[in-house]
């Protein structure tokens, strides 16, 4: 039985690829990267910024702070509602809540524009507290928020499940000594989300209610 459910936001509760992937291009052309296959830039959905620019630009960690500068820079003005929550999210996590569920968010995203999107979509009610990353990158590893999470809301472990869409949401919830639930209707695999150690995987966010006694 599960009461605290942490959800991720961007591919779990909110489509954002095109929000996303429009402020990576732009950050790329700054630093003088001309990306013509904007699908690659998919990747960039889910795990922290600085890891996605070094990772696949081969940035050192100079370059890519200086990206992600860039990168919010375009995002906080433009990118930040260029996306839409997933259909059928809305009502799931009403029926969540209205079983006595326990939600909140915990995004490798920035706090302040997650608690913005919530607000923008009228999702904000549904949750109790929304954690983040810091500006600062000092806390942006999906295992430090969580870990934020649980102690800020002073959370038990025990009946606490992560859902996100991929890896970093798994192997955080691993790392924190919590369950995992891995959406397949977000940027994750299934062979990824398997292969990190999700418990459980779910179709659909309507069929969210279902996955999670």
């Amino acid at each position: 039985m599960f009461d605290t459910l942490l959800f991720d936001l961007d591919g779990t509760l909110t489509d954002s690829f095109e929000g996303i992937t429009a402020s990576a291009l732009y950050a790329l052309e700054r630093c003088g990267i001309h990306e013509e296959n904007r699908n690659r830039l998919a990747a960039f959905i889910g795990p922290p910024l600085l890891d996605s620019f070094s990772r696949f630009y081969k940035m050192d960690e100079a370059q890519a702070r200086r990206a992600v500068a860039f990168y919010r820079e375009y995002y906080a003005e433009k990118g930040i509602f260029a996306c839409a929550p997933y259909p059928g999210i809305a009502g799931a996590l009403a029926a969540l809540k209205r079983r006595g569920k326990r939600l909140f968010v915990a995004t490798s995203k920035p706090e302040d524009f997650a608690v913005r999107i919530l607000q923008h979509f009228a999702l904000a009610p549904l949750f109790e507290g929304v954690t983040g990353a810091t500006m600062d990158e000092t806390r942006t590893k999906k295992a430090d928020v969580i870990a934020y999470a649980l102690a800020r809301f002073s959370l038990s472990k025990k009946g606490a499940l992560m859902i996100g869409d991929r890896s970093h949401d798994i192997l955080g919830a691993k790392a924190n000594g919590i369950a995992s639930l891995g959406v397949l209707y977000g940027y994750g695999s299934r062979e990824e989300l398997l292969a990190a150690g999700a418990n459980a995987l779910c179709e659909t966010p309507a069929a969210l209610p279902d996955a999670i006694q």
